[in-house]
């Protein structure tokens, strides 16, 4: 158990550094708005794959994930210095394509009509319908 929760520790270490890094210290111009979404290291720290979105097209997310190879040993330098660890993991660069996905089925709803059902949803989560739909006089008596 304190294995997993170490090894969680520094998927998070890796991933605030992978992040800082992109904002402020990388000057390679393929590396646009990166977003590093999750870091998954091995057991043993030896590798770690690190999943990264980017808007834009395939060429983009090809040439953002060149840009991230191209400064993988300065990352790798900067991560060993964060765990104040002498050989940091191998990383490993995968773009995650979850973002995609999420937009293309949120097109899809809103080609069916299915997001138009709920507008909003209350403090709780709960949906809550268009004011049309729910057949009160709101703001009427003025």
């Amino acid at each position: 158990m304190a294995k997993s929760i170490r090894i969680q520790r520094v998927n998070e270490t890796i991933k605030q550094v992978l992040g800082e890094l992109v904002l402020t210290g990388l000057k390679d111009p393929r590396i646009g708005l990166v977003t590093i979404t999750e870091v998954r290291v091995s057991n043993d720290l030896a590798a770690a794959r690190v999943y990264f979105s980017v808007m834009g097209d395939e060429e983009t997310h090809k040439k953002t994930r060149q840009g991230l190879i191209s400064a993988r040993q300065f990352m790798r330098r900067e991560i060993g210095r964060a765990l104040k660890i002498h050989t940091a993991p191998e990383l490993r660069f995968i773009y995650d394509d979850s973002l995609d996905r999420a937009i293309r089925i949120d097109e899809k709803l809103h080609e069916a009509g299915l997001d138009d059902s709920v507008d909003s949803v209350d403090r709780q989560g709960n949906p809550v319908a268009p004011p049309a739909a729910a057949g009160g006089t709101e703001g009427g008596d003025k």
